[in-house]
């Protein structure tokens, strides 16, 4: 669905460094964040991969790719498009690729083995990528170092063993909750939605407004619109429409809130403030998308300021 789409890779690009480091197995070595690779324009090679990240570690350029999944792929099958990703991109960029792809429904990537191979005589390839299923990911680890861009994918991982179901939605919850974002109902509304993988919709709800302050505009941005569409159209149907059109004021605050977060961290502390209250009166959310790009493309609040002008 193109709404989890959208969350999985806003998440991924507003906080890529906490995808790297709990995903990949670097702790003993020396990892720091160089830049996202976002093509001005989509190309035919990177219209779907996920997400590219540039590291140095130990001293050395790589990329990191991370392809999110909500289910299994089979035309083409999920090894066939990873090899596609990691030839282009090591003959786009020249550098190591070190290569993921993250399921996220409970039930999807049990058959992925991580590798594809032709293997015919004197013609041989063997292309490996990590496999990761979030089901499979321990939850409680990632809830006690609470890395921002991975709390709202904890209600999907491994809930330590004793805690039942609803037990593991309230900690995840309350964990999110508890950290600090510039949006909080839009941060506790991705989770809500990512959540609604594993969890109905009315239990997901009724936690929300038990454990948090934020009880009203999360519904505003997600509960009541999907609920309304579903008695309208018909449950499943209804509940993905529901959700794009509940989430989509939400959206629009999220690419906002992504927007200053990446001015302010790439450029200077007051870009963000300068250039809010022209932001403000975006209504496009899919502008705000593209100018997300531009904002971590930006060498300077003058190409930003530049790339705003010519983006009308």
């Amino acid at each position: 669905m193109a709404i989890f789409d959208t969350l999985t890779k806003t998440q991924a690009q507003t906080h890529p460094m906490d995808f790297v480091k709990h995903c990949l197995n670097f702790e003993d070595d020396t990892v720091s964040f160089v830049k996202l690779i976002v093509p001005e324009q989509p190309t035919v090679e990177m219209h779907q991969a996920d997400i590219v990240i540039q590291i140095e570690r130990n001293g050395e350029k790589v990329l990191v790719h991370f392809e999110f999944q909500t289910t299994d792929s089979y035309d083409p099958e999920m090894s066939l498009r990873m090899a596609g990703y990691i030839i282009r991109l090591v003959e786009t960029h020249r550098l190591p690729v070190y290569s993921s792809v993250i399921y996220l429904r409970p039930d999807a990537g049990r058959r992925d083995e991580g590798v594809y191979v032709q293997n015919i005589a004197g013609h041989q390839i063997l292309i490996e990528y990590k496999v990761f299923r979030l089901i499979e990911m321990d939850g409680q680890r990632v809830l006690d170092a609470k890395p921002i861009g991975l709390l709202p994918f904890t209600p999907l991982m491994k809930r330590p063993s004793g805690l039942d179901a609803e037990q593991w939605l309230r900690r995840c919850v309350r964990t999110a909750d508890g950290v600090s974002v510039l949006n909080k109902p839009v941060y506790l509304g991705t989770l809500a939605v990512l959540g609604n993988l594993v969890y109905g919709s009315e239990v997901i709800s009724r936690i929300l407004s038990e454990e948090t302050m934020q009880q009203r505009n999360i519904i505003e941005y997600w509960t009541e619109e999907a609920t309304a569409v579903a008695h309208q159209q018909g449950l499943e149907q209804g509940l993905e429409q529901g959700l794009e059109q509940g989430l989509e004021q939400g959206m629009r605050e999220r690419a906002l809130e992504d927007i200053l977060e990446a001015l302010a961290l790439r450029l200077q502390p007051d870009a963000a403030s300068t250039f809010k209250p022209i932001l403000e009166r975006i209504e496009d959310s899919q502008r705000l998308r593209r100018l997300f790009r531009a904002a971590l493309l930006a060498e300077s609040t003058e190409d930003f300021a530049e790339a705003l002008a010519a983006d009308r």
